[in-house]
C-alpha cells in the first residue's frame, strides 16, 4: 500500500497552498498545528467503509429496557455474568471473524498503516480542520480496533483500556515522524484543536459496550460533526450513557469521569452538555437532580456472543455455537450475503477492502497538473511558478446512513 500511494503524495507534497492557519497551542506536535479551512481536499476511506459495513451491526437506538435474566442451562448451576440494563445495547463488530484469521487481521492493520502514512506526502495544511478531524478519528478506531482484535476472545476490556498498562498510552502509532499514543490524540491534538469540544468523545470507539457507538461508514469531513451528534444522541439517549437512580442522584457513564478535561466544572458543564441531547423522563431528572455520579460502566467487548459462554447448553442453545451459522445483513456484489463466520478469511473480503488511493483521481490529475506547471517554470527560468489551475473537483460523499441525525454542526 506504501508505494500505491506514493505517487500522489509526491505530487501533494509540491503544491504551495496559501492562506494556511497555524494553531497557537504549543502542546500540539508542529506537524498537526496547520490547517486551511478553504481547502477543498478530502480523504478517501472506502476501503474502512467497506470493512465497516460488512462488520458493523446496527442494534439500533436503547429502548432503555433491562435484558430478560439469563438462567443456569439444564445440568448445571453456571451462568454467564452479563449487565442487563446495557448488554442489549451499542452496535457490535464481528470479532469472532478476525480471531486467528491472519488474512482478515492484515487487511486492518494494512488500513491502519496507510493511514499512518497519509501525512508524509499530504501534511495536514492542506486540510481543513473538518477533514483533519475524520482522519484523527478514523486511525483512532481502526488502531483501536487492531488492538482488541489482538487480546480477543478477552471478553473484559478494563486492563486493556485503563490503569498503568493501558494500551491507550502506549506509543504504538507513528504519524509524520511523531511518535503517538491514542492517549496523544485524543487529549493532545484533538482536545487542543477542537476547542475542549465534547462531541469529541462520542468518536472516539473503545471496544466495550460501555462506550460510544462503532458506526457502519468511516468519518468523513463533510459529515463529521453531524456523524458526532447522532453518535452522542444515541449514547446519552442509552442506559449506558444516563441512567436516572433517584430523585437527588443522576447517574451517567464512567466514561465522562474518565473525560473530565472536556468538562472543566464537572457537573454544570456535564449538565449543560447532556441537556442538549438528553430525551424522556431523564431530562426532568437531570434537571433536578444535585448530584452526578459517573459509575456506569460495562466493559464487555462489543461482539457478537462469541465470549459469551452457556454453561451446560448444547449446540441447539448454545449462542457462541451458533454463531457459526450467522449470516451477515449487508449483499455481496454478485448477490448473496455476507457469511459472519467465514468470510473474513475469504476472497470476497479481499476484493471488497482492495487498496485505495487516499486520494480522488480527479484531485491526483489536477496534482500532476500542478506539477507539470512547476516543473517547467524550473525549465524555463530556474524559479517556481504555479498558475490558478481552477477549482479542485471533489468526489460526492456517500449517502449517509439513515439513522444518521440530519443535522450538521456549523
Amino acid at each position: 500500500m506504501k508505494y500505491l500511494f506514493a505517487a500522489g503524495f509526491f505530487v501533494l507534497g509540491l503544491l504551495v497552498v496559501s492562506d494556511v492557519t497555524i494553531a497557537a497551542d504549543s502542546d500540539v506536535p508542529e506537524p498537526f498545528r496547520q490547517y486551511d479551512n478553504d481547502s477543498k481536499y478530502t480523504i478517501n476511506y472506502d476501503d474502512l467503509t467497506n470493512i465497516l459495513k460488512m462488520a458493523v451491526v446496527n442494534v439500533g437506538r436503547s429502548s432503555r429496557e433491562k435484558a430478560a435474566p439469563t438462567h443456569a442451562a439444564t445440568g448445571t448451576r453456571m451462568k454467564s455474568k452479563v449487565k442487563r440494563t446495557t448488554m442489549n445495547e451499542g452496535n457490535r463488530f464481528y470479532y469472532e471473524t478476525f480471531d486467528n484469521n491472519e488474512e482478515a487481521q492484515q487487511v486492518l492493520i494494512g488500513i491502519q498503516k496507510s493511514l499512518e502514512e497519509v501525512p508524509e506526502g499530504a501534511p495536514f495544511k492542506y486540510f481543513s480542520r473538518d477533514e483533519q478531524l475524520a482522519y484523527w478519528l478514523n486511525l483512532y478506531n481502526v488502531t483501536l480496533l487492531n488492538e482488541v482484535i489482538k487480546v480477543y476472545p478477552k471478553r473484559n476490556l478494563k486492563k486493556l483500556l485503563v490503569g498503568k498498562k493501558s494500551i491507550k498510552s502506549k506509543k504504538i502509532l507513528n504519524v509524520a515522524g511523531v511518535p503517538l499514543s491514542l492517549d496523544d490524540i485524543q487529549y493532545t491534538i484533538l482536545q487542543n484543536n477542537y476547542n475542549n469540544d465534547p462531541l469529541i468523545i462520542y468518536g472516539l470507539y473503545q471496544g466495550n459496550i460501555g462506550g460510544p457507538n462503532i458506526r457502519r461508514i468511516a468519518y468523513t469531513g463533510n459529515d463529521v460533526w453531524r456523524a458526532l451528534k447522532n453518535n452522542a444522541n444515541e449514547f446519552i439517549n442509552s442506559n449506558r450513557g444516563t441512567y436516572s437512580k433517584d430523585e437527588k442522584t443522576f447517574r451517567v457513564s464512567s466514561l465522562y469521569d474518565r473525560n473530565r478535561p472536556f468538562f472543566p466544572d464537572f457537573k454544570t458543564d456535564l449538565t449543560k452538555h447532556l441537556m442538549v441531547f438528553i430525551e424522556g423522563d431523564e431530562r426532568i431528572e437531570l434537571r433536578s437532580a444535585s448530584v452526578i455520579k459517573p459509575d456506569i460502566d460495562d466493559w464487555t467487548v462489543t461482539d457478537l456472543g462469541g465470549t459469551t459462554r452457556d454453561f451446560g447448553a448444547t449446540f441447539a442453545n448454545n449462542n457462541a455455537a451458533l454463531l457459526n451459522s450467522l449470516k451477515s445483513t449487508v449483499p455481496m456484489d454478485g448477490g448473496g450475503t455476507m457469511d459472519a463466520a467465514v468470510g473474513y478469511g475469504s476472497q470476497a473480503l479481499v476484493s471488497k477492502t482492495q487498496p485505495v488511493s487516499r486520494f480522488s483521481t480527479e484531485l491526483l490529475i489536477q496534482l500532476h497538473a500542478i506539477n507539470d506547471e512547476r516543473m517547467k517554470a524550473n525549465l524555463d527560468s530556474g524559479t517556481v511558478t504555479i498558475e490558478e489551475l481552477g477549482e479542485v473537483p471533489v468526489e460526492p460523499e456517500p449517502e449517509p446512513d439513515s439513522e444518521d441525525d440530519p443535522e450538521r454542526k456549523e
